[in-house]
């Protein structure tokens, strides 16, 4: 009796991964000590997607992770049905683990008849069954408010700026914001790389055209600098691209792009190859398949704190500690 007891009432981690990134919730798996719940996933003829997972989940703390990556729809589909499973085993507590919030930029009206599709993912989770979300680096804060339920923000920032002071040093270095609406995140490098200065790129972007940027022009001094140009997203690279040029034709002695969700839709690769960048570091939030490796493409794991965000979570502790040092 004791026995049954104890098995009824002890906490049970459960890692689920779906088919958009194994690679990641493998690693993330292997620091938590534990593997990854065995799923079986497919599609039908006509593209209808099938999971079941092979063990019980009765009574487990899930976590399930998927990155929306493209064909992003497939992706996000996928997760649902994952947690829709979930709920219907009986797991205890779902937690959605999206390294990656699909469709996060469509997080407000910009003119009428316009969706707002990153409210739209986080009710499509909650109807699933989810109970929690952990996500990294949102396009915007106000998707924390999105999810009826407790979100983490997790922030790639310690990650990308340890690598980039231990390579570069700070004497030299300028954090450059891509627009002016990200200058609070900038500020953030800035002081995390020792107080260095602080420039903005002044753009203006095309409604009617998609990742189309008008005109480029650098606010604040990055003559002689080493201007590290911050972004949360790269998808097309055109705005990136554009930005690293007007640093350089600025005065810059050079320019390293930073961003922590590649999506690198083409052309970016090619963009990113041939522009007047160093370096390009990146996280492992999304796949990058082995035809866009190039060789100025650094990328680092964001796997440690995925782990580590879990593993408070499941413990009861606190997920904001990991970034400010106290709860």
């Amino acid at each position: 009796m004791t026995s049954d007891i104890k098995r009824t009432t002890e906490k049970h981690l459960m890692v689920f991964s779906g088919r958009a990134h194994p690679a990641l919730a493998e690693e993330v798996a292997e620091l938590l000590e534990t593997d990854l719940v065995p799923t079986s996933a497919y599609g039908f003829a006509n593209s209808e997607i099938y999971v079941r997972y092979e063990q019980s989940v009765r009574g487990c703390d899930a976590f399930v992770i998927q990155s929306h990556t493209a064909p992003i729809n497939e992706w996000i589909m996928e997760h649902l049905i994952m947690v829709d499973a979930l709920k219907r085993a009986s797991a205890k507590r779902i937690t959605v683990v999206m390294p990656f919030w699909g469709y996060s930029r469509q997080d407000k009206k910009h003119r009428g008849r316009e969706p707002i599709s990153a409210r739209l993912i986080a009710d499509l989770f909650k109807t699933a069954g989810a109970d929690r979300v952990i996500s990294v680096d949102l396009h915007a804060d106000q998707l924390q408010g999105y999810f009826d339920g407790p979100v983490d923000h997790l922030m790639a920032l310690p990650l990308l700026t340890e690598y980039i002071g231990a390579k570069y040093g700070s004497e030299q270095l300028c954090v450059v914001s891509p627009d002016a609406g990200r200058i609070k995140v900038a500020e953030r490098w800035a002081a995390k790389l020792g107080g260095v200065p602080l420039a903005f790129i002044h753009k203006t972007r095309r409604t009617d055209v998609a990742n189309e940027v008008v005109a480029n022009r650098v606010v604040g001094e990055v003559k002689g600098k080493i201007c590290v140009l911050t972004d949360d997203i790269i998808d097309t690279g055109g705005t990136i691209v554009k930005a690293a040029e007007a640093i350089m034709e600025a005065g810059a002695a050079g320019v390293i792009i930073a961003a922590t969700h590649a999506i690198l839709s083409d052309p970016a690769v090619d963009r990113l190859k041939n522009s007047p960048a160093t370096e390009v570091v990146i996280t492992n939030t999304l796949p990058v398949p082995d035809e866009k490796q190039f060789d100025k493409l650094t990328t680092l794991s964001i796997a440690p704190m995925l782990a580590r965000a879990i593993r408070e979570v499941f413990e009861d502790g606190s997920v904001t500690s990991m970034f400010d040092g106290h709860a």
